[in-house]
């Protein structure tokens, strides 16, 4: 095997660790770590533009305003990842997004698919996300939550 199949299998598996620990920081509303997964001029655009950010700051201040709450439960999986590496500098990627949300605030939970669409820099000797969007499939949203759903755990309330 080549040297450049090696250095690009190895940026492979770079960015698909970099994905995984962007949606663990979401799930965990780890801001910081998300963060860590950004470049400073990271944009995205969920849900075909209806959530839209300008930059990393914009990014995770809008996400927390939308799940910075032990109330709010997510789950986002990725998986199916089709990356292409353009150089050694920069990479697209291809993912199929399943989540599931549990807004117990506002009473409601919803289940979807999408396909994510990424962009990744590799600078300062680490890839990370300059671009992030995904275009939903399918969405389905139930209300109110069914009184026969209980939680027996949720990692964000003391006990």
């Amino acid at each position: 095997m080549s040297q450049h199949s090696l250095e690009t299998l190895f940026a492979i598996e770079a960015i698909k660790k970099l994905k995984y620990i962007y949606l663990r920081a979401v799930d965990t509303h780890d801001w910081d770590l998300l963060e860590s997964t950004l470049t400073t001029d990271c944009t995205a655009r969920y849900d075909a533009g209806k959530y839209s950010f300008d930059n990393r700051e914009q990014l995770i201040s809008g996400l927390k305003g939308h799940m910075d709450s032990p109330q709010v439960l997510t789950m986002h999986n990725c998986h199916h990842p089709e990356i292409d590496i353009h150089d050694g500098a920069s990479a697209t990627g291809k993912w199929y997004l399943q989540d599931l949300v549990f807004n117990k605030e506002q009473n409601w939970m919803l289940f979807g698919t999408a396909i994510y669409t990424d962009q990744y820099r590799f600078s300062d000797g680490e890839w990370r996300i300059c671009h992030t969007e995904y275009e939903r499939i399918m969405e389905a949203i139930n209300a109110p939550i069914p009184a026969s759903l209980s939680f027996t755990h949720n990692m964000f309330e003391k006990k």
